[in-house]
């Protein structure tokens, strides 16, 4: 069922409550829509996994505007969606006044620590997952300069482009890494035409493989790549198939699971911090049939055994949000 006609009309809304019969799960779409092919679309393949399997269905709502995000929210809480997922970081400040006055609805956020007692709050280890490929950049490389694109210029987006950095230079440490950042705004999240012009700078600067954590901005990443013939790095989704061959690899955040997960605990939700990582397979890389070509078995083994040291703590992965500080790479 969707919500884009109802969320914004009270008589419809007073109506829905009025005869839910058992409550749904909703979730909210950060902006850039749930077809972003990234980070929304992977939380979209969650519920639509958790719907598949039980033949259950749930609400949606694609966010239009930042100004919609606590009259979404509570529209979704008010027609008795319980629990309610939403997408994204931006959703913290605004899911902290709205929980407490929805004290028997179950809320979930991605990407943000919300603590209230009626909210999960899933993190990712996203330095884990992008130190492998920025191992699989390094090694792929034949100039010995890589490229990292993020979309809106925040400290969780530096700790994917950190990650990636400190993983180039495990296996390069002469190698060159060029940062840059789509924008300051969360408009940073869907600009492809930005995007596509910053891999084209990068390559102008000797990079042949640019890895993109920029949500619906990196379409246009990889696309340039293509077009250029570099190598290209997807983020969140396995986006491997947009340009067979042309795609090194995917840093996978499985933010599908995390939706999946909520979905499935429904009503019975349970609050506090949950982080997945390499250890709980929240985060890695995709091989398949699409870049399998690219990907060398002294490669794959290198990048294994790596993920071993990570996950045992042998390896150490900085984390750039822990103190805001990036030792293999300059922003």
């Amino acid at each position: 069922m969707t919500l884009m006609k109802t969320l914004f009309c009270a008589s419809a809304v007073t109506a829905l409550t009025a005869g839910l019969a058992s409550a749904e799960p909703a979730i909210i779409f950060d902006l850039g829509g749930k077809f972003d092919k990234s980070f929304n679309e992977a939380a979209f393949n969650g519920a639509s996994k958790w719907a598949s399997e039980t033949g259950g269905t749930f609400k949606e709502l694609e966010m239009q505007s930042e100004a919609q995000r606590e009259q979404a929210l509570r529209r979704l809480a008010e027609s008795g969606a319980n629990p309610v997922v939403m997408t994204g970081f931006a959703f913290g400040d605004v899911l902290n006044q709205v929980a407490p006055d929805f004290p028997d609805t179950k809320f979930a956020i991605i990407d943000m620590v919300v603590d209230q007692p009626n909210v999960k709050s899933v993190v990712f280890n996203e330095h884990e997952g992008s130190y492998l490929v920025g191992m699989m950049a390094g090694l792929a490389s034949k100039t010995g300069t890589v490229g990292f694109i993020g979309g809106m210029d925040i400290p969780l987006i530096r700790k994917f482009g950190c990650g990636y950095a400190q993983g180039v230079k495990a296996v390069n440490p002469d190698a060159t890494i060029v940062l840059n950042m789509t924008g300051t705004t969360p408009a940073a999240w869907n600009d492809p035409v930005k995007g596509a012009e910053l891999t084209k700078g990068q390559k102008a600067q000797g990079a042949d493989v640019i890895y993109a954590a920029a949500g619906g901005t990196g379409v246009g990443v990889l696309q340039a790549a293509a077009d250029e013939g570099i190598l290209s790095i997807g983020v969140d989704s396995n986006q491997n198939y947009m340009h067979p061959g042309k795609v090194l690899t995917s840093m996978l955040k499985r933010v599908d699971n995390a939706v999946y997960e909520a979905f499935k605990e429904g009503t019975d939700l349970k609050p506090g911090i949950n982080v997945m990582g390499l250890a709980n397979d929240g985060v890695g890389y995709a091989l398949d049939e699409n870049n399998a070509p690219l990907v060398t078995d002294e490669m794959k083994a290198t990048v294994d055994a790596a993920a071993e040291k990570i996950k045992s703590g042998e390896i150490a992965v900085h984390d750039y949000m822990a103190d805001n500080t990036c030792p293999a790479a300059t922003f």
